[in-house]
């Protein structure tokens, strides 16, 4: 600082300067600075006398009033003292602006007087006494920090120390996990953890965890229970933390590897096939009991639906048939001849209705009453069925007609004639 006041003042201290280390004589007017015997060190006298002249002529008091044997100029003690006072004022403004600093967005300034906690600052411009009075620390709290435990850097990267730990069915298993965390309180962050790294977090999630696995089954932790390993996790470093006062959240912890040791990796993985073949064979088995157990039920169903509607309808026509026969038992003893007429020609029309007929004229001799008519019209019937199936769409036989032989109207006709003489007697009854 003195030589740049020097410098800014003109008083050159180059080593190149003739002048250096030699004294000036005022007979013959030789070059000033330099020592009795040609070489030397420089006059420091004779330069604070030149630097104070330059002050006195900056400020306007110019004190070359006659020459002397300090190449006329005189030392001036108020000068000096003024010279003083400028230094003075200038290394104190400097001092002073020493114990300015920025704080970034998304910091905490930390200001601390002789080593004891002072005040907070924001983000921004802010001012402190400077050293040794004060002195100030930038604690990011926004940054979202991230601690590795079971490897470094990358999951080859592996660490056997963190990562090896033990089941509660004493079954060793290899597990490498990421924890990210944040400052919640950077004043407890500085004053209560040693380290400022990532090795404090490390080791609480390390401790977290091997609680965590030691009360779990390897299948549990292998399998289906990685995200409660993980929760569990969360949970109980953050107790540990805020026991700790360490100021820290911790937001995720994110399983990177959960694995059985290298020495038993074949073997696991051959239970692991079989566990895979055994839940696709139970899926596979699900699937289809899906699908025959609900067809199973509706044709169930069906049927029970079918039975009950066949029961209703014999149930309705067994009660409608007896209704009528109680009305044609009443009807019959009304008039029983007529009731049995009407009985024998409503049955005869029914059986004729869905039957063939041929009408022949049993009264006449002739020799074709014999002959097999139904035989004929049926031998008809497929021929001609046989030649439309050759030429065009397939017609339906005929249905066959059946003859009544003299045999049969003779009993007809005594059936008749006996229902004839029962009805007469039972009139002549009455």
């Amino acid at each position: 600082m003195l030589v740049s006041l020097l410098r800014r003042f003109g008083v050159k201290l180059s080593l190149n300067d003739p002048r250096w280390g030699h004294k000036p004589d005022a007979d013959n007017k030789k070059q000033e600075g330099r020592r009795p015997g040609g070489e030397g060190p420089p006059d420091l006298d004779q330069m604070w006398r030149d630097f104070n002249a330059r002050l006195n002529r900056l400020f306007g008091k110019n004190n070359n009033n006659g020459g002397d044997n300090n190449n006329g100029y005189r030392p001036d003690m108020k000068g000096a003292s003024v010279t003083a006072s400028v230094i003075g004022v200038i290394v104190v403004f400097i001092w002073l602006a020493s114990g300015a600093f920025i704080v970034q967005e998304g910091q905490v300034g930390i200001v601390t007087t002789f080593g004891k906690l002072s005040h907070r600052t924001g983000p921004g411009f802010n001012w402190r006494w400077p050293a040794p009075f004060q002195a100030h620390q930038a604690v990011d709290v926004s940054r979202v920090r991230t601690a590795e435990v079971g490897y470094r850097g990358s999951l080859r990267s592996k660490n056997p120390k963190e990562a090896l730990m033990l089941t509660d069915d004493e079954n060793i298993i290899d597990i490498q996990f990421a924890v990210q965390y944040t400052l919640k309180d950077p004043v407890a962050w500085i004053y209560n953890n040693r380290d400022h790294e990532d090795d404090t977090v490390r080791q609480i999630a390390e401790s977290a965890i091997r609680e965590v696995v030691g009360k779990s089954k390897m299948d549990f932790v292998l399998y289906e229970g990685r995200e409660q390993i993980a929760l569990d996790t969360t949970r109980l470093m953050q107790q540990i933390a805020d026991r700790y006062a360490l100021g820290v959240q911790v937001t995720n912890v994110t399983m990177q590897s959960v694995q059985p040791p290298e020495q038993v990796q074949s073997a696991f993985d051959d239970a692991v096939k079989a566990s895979q073949d055994r839940a696709r064979a139970k899926s596979e088995g699900e699937a289809y009991a899906n699908d025959i157990i609900p067809r199973s039920r509706g044709a169930a169903i069906r049927l029970t639906q079918d039975a009950e509607a066949y029961r209703s309808q014999v149930v309705e026509s067994a009660t409608g048939n007896a209704s009528r026969f109680s009305q044609v038992v009443a009807e019959y003893q009304k008039a029983p001849a007529v009731t049995r007429d009407r009985m024998y020609l409503e049955t005869m029309q029914q059986i004729f209705s869905s039957a063939s007929k041929v009408m022949v004229d049993a009264k006449a001799g002739n020799n074709m009453l014999y002959l097999p008519l139904d035989k004929l019209i049926a031998q008809t019937a497929a021929n001609d069925a046989a030649i439309g199936s050759k030429s065009g769409p397939v017609q339906m036989p005929a249905p066959a007609v059946s003859v009544p032989t003299p045999q049969d109207i003779m009993t007809t006709e005594t059936a008749r004639q006996r229902d004839s003489r029962a009805t007469g007697r039972e009139r002549e009854s009455r």
